[in-house]
Order: C-alpha cells, then sequence, then structure tokens
C-alpha cells in the first residue's frame, strides 16, 4: 500500500456538482470529461463520477476527512454554500477538531483539523535515481 490516492463521489449532476466542488475546495479540474472529473487537492485526488449502476451518492459506509486550517471557518464556508451539517466541530481529544457534512449531493464530506499530522516526504524520481547510483 503506498497511501491515499483517490477519493470518489458520485453525483447526479456532474456539471453542478463540478462547479461546487471548484468553489468548495477553491481549485479547478485538471480533468474533465462526461464520465469523470478529477480535482488535484494538494497532491490527493477528489474525483467525481455520475451516479450509474450501484454507485451512488451515500451517508453511509466510509468517510473521507478532508484536513483543514480553520475547522469552524471551513465548516462555516461549506454550509454557507449548501452543504448540510451532520455532526458539528467537536474536539476529539489533543487538539484534534472532526466535522461531518453532507454535499448537496447526497454524499458524505468530513473535515478534520490535526495539528499532529505531517504529509510523508516521497522521494522525487531523481532522488531514488541518485541513491540507486550511490549503490
Amino acid at each position: 500500500m503506498l497511501g491515499l490516492r483517490t477519493v470518489i463521489y458520485p453525483v447526479d449532476d456532474l456539471k453542478a456538482a463540478t462547479a461546487w466542488y471548484s468553489e468548495a475546495f477553491e481549485t479547478t479540474p485538471y480533468y474533465e470529461t462526461e464520465h469523470y472529473v478529477g480535482f488535484d487537492v494538494h497532491g490527493y485526488e477528489l474525483g467525481l463520477m455520475p451516479v450509474a449502476g450501484d454507485l451512488a451518492p451515500s451517508l453511509g459506509g466510509s468517510e473521507t476527512l478532508w484536513g483543514v486550517e480553520d475547522i469552524q471557518a471551513s465548516f462555516k464556508r461549506l454550509i454557507e454554500l449548501g452543504a448540510t451539517s451532520l455532526v458539528e466541530p467537536w474536539n476529539t481529544g489533543e487538539e484534534i477538531w472532526v466535522a461531518s457534512l453532507a454535499d448537496p449531493f447526497g454524499n458524505r464530506l468530513g473535515l478534520i483539523y490535526n495539528p499532529h499530522f505531517r504529509v510523508p516526504q516521497v522521494p522525487s524520481l531523481h532522488e531514488l535515481e541518485d541513491g540507486a547510483a550511490d549503490e
């Protein structure tokens, strides 16, 4: 396992969801077709796919927590953009805060403020090649 790469949200209106997530995450898609829209969120992929077959929005099941610097402000902003509160921000201990919302398309959207989390530094291909040459 290499770690989290992509989170996919099924949506019934790909165009509206693309606009909403563009505003909510303050970014634009790097990839966009009628079957998939991909956003690069600081090295992690947020994907949107049209509802099809068993792929449907859900508030149950897994929840992805997106890191934020100010959970209260982020939670409030998403509510203003049309998300619905599921669990208000709360301190889980050691200054780690979590919250849950429903996006306007029926998917669970989690937030986390965790001052202890550090994104692991992954060596670049160049660094890996230089290391192999030293051996």
